[in-house]
């Protein structure tokens, strides 16, 4: 199988995660897919397995930008890399949807912000936390 083959799946599956948080974010299905890890899960499998098999592939380093770049030049390596944004930013956009139930946030205010994590990842993170700041967590009663 092709790399970009490979770019098509993953990205068409995580794109179902993304939907499930913003139309049915309290499913079973969702709670199962997403916040429970299973896709999350299933994208470090994958990149575990990109990694193994294409370690020594890219030529570069992580000690300049110009070594990342020149990492970053084999399809592989790159699919490697995306892969990774791919998990983690599925994992931020389900910590900070599963943090808005406890703060009370109303999902119309959540599905731009799992929008902006989905595109820009760290910045939707940014924006989630900015928001949040303005709503306490809840605590719930002892009995």
């Amino acid at each position: 199988m092709e790399a970009s083959v490979l770019f098509k799946i993953a990205n068409s599956i995580a794109l179902v995660g993304w939907i499930l948080m913003a139309v049915a974010p309290r499913s079973k299905l969702t709670d199962k897919v997403v916040h429970e890890g299973w896709l999350p899960l299933g994208f470090a499998l994958l990149y575990s397995i990109l990694f193994v098999t294409s370690f020594g592939t890219g030529q570069g380093n992580f000690s300049s930008l110009a070594g990342v770049k020149s990492l970053f030049s084999h399809d592989w390596i790159v699919l490697l890399g995306w892969v990774h944004y791919l998990c983690f930013d599925m994992l931020v956009g389900s910590w900070s949807l599963r943090d808005s139930w406890k703060r009370k946030i109303h999902h119309g205010f959540m599905v731009p912000i799992l929008f902006a994590t989905l595109m820009l990842g760290p910045f939707g993170y940014l924006l989630y936390r900015g928001f949040a700041a303005f709503f306490p967590l809840q605590t719930e009663p002892n009995t």
